[in-house]
Parts: structure tokens; C-alpha cells; sequence
């Protein structure tokens, strides 16, 4: 998958656990926290979701890495190059 790719599953993955929230003006560089009213089980989602689709495992220690969406899509690409 392209970053591109990656930035637009983990859209389709954010409209699913956060329904309500406008993801269009979604600032990239700023944490999916700040900006969306997200609590520590929907981040969980997120992850269980990766899981779920793509087979992904993320290790605890490093969902830091998904805080926002450059650094989301940045820790994804190596992860998701071959899907």
C-alpha cells in the first residue's frame, strides 16, 4: 500500500469507531486525541482493526507511534508495503 492508501484505511477506520466526527479537515501532524474525541478503547479499536484487516501486529510499546496521522501512515508504509 502507498501512504496514500494507508492515510485513506486509516480514514475509513476512524469514520467506523468515531461516526460522528468530521474527519475532513483531519490535520495530519496534529494527535488523533486533540483533535478527535477519542478515549483509550476507541485507540484499541484502531489497533484491533489493523489487526483484523491487514494481519498487523503492533506490540504494545510502540501504539505511540499511531498518535497522529503522519506518524500512523510513516510507521505503517514498511508494515503495509506488500499489501
Amino acid at each position: 500500500m502507498s501512504p496514500a492508501e494507508i492515510r485513506d484505511e486509516i480514514i475509513d477506520i476512524l469514520s467506523v469507531i468515531a461516526p460522528d466526527e468530521d474527519l475532513s479537515n483531519l490535520n495530519d501532524e496534529q494527535s488523533f486525541r486533540e483533535q478527535l474525541e477519542l478515549d483509550s478503547m476507541d485507540f484499541l479499536d484502531i489497533v484491533m482493526e489493523l489487526r483484523k484487516r491487514h494481519r498487523i501486529q503492533i506490540p504494545e510499546d510502540e501504539y505511540s507511534a499511531l498518535a497522529s496521522m503522519s506518524s500512523t501512515v510513516q510507521y505503517l508504509a514498511p508494515k503495509m508495503a506488500e499489501i
